[in-house]
């Protein structure tokens, strides 16, 4: 090579090519995959855009909280993934299933083996004139399973959730708590692969909550059930693997808790918290974040050796030293990470596993 002779760097769009060329189809080896999720409704004559491109990769064996404000696109998600509802435009796959290019008999054998549901109204999961085995007996017997069969799968699923004195109990006859853990049981008779819980604790107290959140672990633990829960609660994500936030009809965030081991052998939990960049390249910061730096329409961004800055399109104006700042400082040469920095790694529940 000539002395002389210089070498290109590489632009962003070969830098993409390459990481494509690595990584292969999105979610390719998940278990549900939302690319580009889209869903709009027309309401008396408005248009409202429910989700809005949103990203979702979710893996087999997870136990996964999915967290947001009322109108944040959270249960329209869980809608269009239990094939309750039909996506606008994007794609969206569970398992096997197309669930942009299903017919309406696909969409009934879909529901009927490859998910189960769990309303937050327990008048909407288990009939009031059965008692618990046989309201977990009763989709088994749609399916033409044997009265012997259907018996023991009853059996089997009202022990594991801890609610096996209520097998001769009515729904009238049992707490809220035990309704809904029975409710869990009538969701998981057909074995289905997904467990999707719509706000499974939004009429309990938190002592019945905590029993109903323990046997959607115990489920997943035990059984290897994937379980998605919707929810407004964030005492849930305490419960969870992963808590992915979604906010304007998008994923924002996700806190990821891990289990590390101390140099004395015991072992505790450690939450942290990473922004989401989506398949667009878009990321959401956090309002603090905004605010510190007045962060609104144009800014600038500055690809660094290992991280992206992104600065205000015009100087912050700086502070007087003599006034109290809180825990933001920011000066005109002042830039924030496109990716919040994660927070201080903390330990969520020292309790020992």
């Amino acid at each position: 090579m000539n002395a002389m002779q210089t070498v290109d760097e590489p632009t962003l769009d070969t830098l993409e090519a390459r990481a494509r060329q690595r990584t292969g189809a999105f979610g390719e080896h998940a278990l549900i995959v939302c690319d580009s999720l889209v869903r709009i409704y027309q309401s008396e004559g408005v248009e409202v855009q429910a989700l809005q491109g949103l990203d979702l990769l979710v893996e087999d064996g997870e136990l996964v909280a999915i967290v947001g404000a009322s109108g944040s696109g959270k249960s329209t998600l869980l809608s269009v993934l239990s094939g309750l509802d039909v996506p606008t435009a994007g794609k969206v796959r569970v398992g096997p299933w197309d669930l942009m290019a299903m017919s309406s008999a696909q969409r009934v054998a879909y529901r009927r083996s490859m998910v189960g549901f769990v309303w937050q109204q327990t008048a909407r999961n288990v009939v009031p004139y059965l008692n618990a085995t046989e309201n977990v007996a009763f989709p088994l017997a749609l399916a033409g399973v044997r009265r012997k069969e259907r018996d023991r799968r009853a059996a089997e699923l009202l022990e594991v959730l801890g609610v096996g004195y209520c097998a001769d109990r009515r729904p009238g006859q049992m707490s809220g708590g035990e309704q809904q853990r029975v409710a869990i049981a009538v969701a998981l008779a057909n074995s289905p692969q997904v467990l999707f819980a719509d706000e499974p604790t939004g009429e309990l107290d938190s002592a019945t909550s905590h029993d109903v959140l323990e046997g959607l672990r115990t489920v997943n633990r035990e059984l290897g059930t994937t379980v998605v829960v919707v929810t407004h609660d964030p005492g849930v994500s305490e419960h969870v693997q992963r808590t992915v936030a979604i906010r304007d009809g998008r994923t924002s965030s996700e806190v990821v808790r891990r289990t590390h081991t101390r140099d004395d052998g015991t072992e505790h939990v450690v939450a942290e918290e990473l922004a989401v960049l989506d398949r667009a390249g878009r990321v959401q910061l956090p309002r603090e974040y905004r605010e510190a730096l007045n962060l609104v329409g144009r800014v600038r961004l500055a690809l660094e050796e290992s991280h992206v800055s992104l600065w205000p399109d015009r100087p912050v104006p700086t502070r007087d030293p003599d006034r109290p700042t809180g825990r933001h400082s920011a000066t005109p040469t002042g830039a924030v990470p496109v990716v919040p920095p994660p927070a201080a790694a903390r330990p969520d529940q020292e309790a020992d596993r």
